[in-house]
């Protein structure tokens, strides 16, 4: 079975792909059938043959989920369409203090929401009681 996955490359923590066609059973720095580009995770720069990919896919070469992603994220000129995540990583004191303002904010909001609660309801009570009555006739001289 043929397999479409990478071929490490470089130094020790400098690590660099190649993305391969190999059999499956062969080691990972055999000789591969054909390259079909270059990855290096560092600095996210690839270059990629991604229509030889899609037909070696056709051709029943199974890729492996790292070079899947790759492949659904290739622009069509080969380069890597890669979105920096957008998430700041708050440390626990931040989170805590993050996460305190958060539920005062939500108990002040609820302290407004149950006053002017009661300031309708009391206002409601108001216009549905009756108005008090005037006697009508005059209190007794003596």
């Amino acid at each position: 079975m043929l397999k479409i996955r990478l071929k490490r490359l470089g130094a020790k923590k400098q690590p660099s792909y190649r993305i391969i066609v190999i059999n499956s059973t062969t080691k990972r720095e055999g000789r591969p059938i054909q390259e079909l580009g270059h990855y290096n995770p560092k600095t996210k720069v690839m270059q990629f043959d991604k229509a030889a990919a899609l037909d070696w896919i056709a051709k029943g070469a199974q890729p492996t989920e790292r070079v899947q992603y790759l492949i659904k994220h290739c622009n069509e000129d080969g380069t890597l369409n890669y979105v920096k995540k957008e998430t700041v990583k708050l440390s626990k004191k931040a989170l805590a203090k993050k996460q305190a303002e958060e539920e005062a904010k939500a108990a002040a909001e609820a302290e407004a929401k149950a006053a002017a609660e009661a300031e309708a309801q009391a206002k409601a009570e108001a216009e549905a009681a009756p108005a008090e009555e005037v006697p009508t006739e005059a209190p007794a001289e003596a």
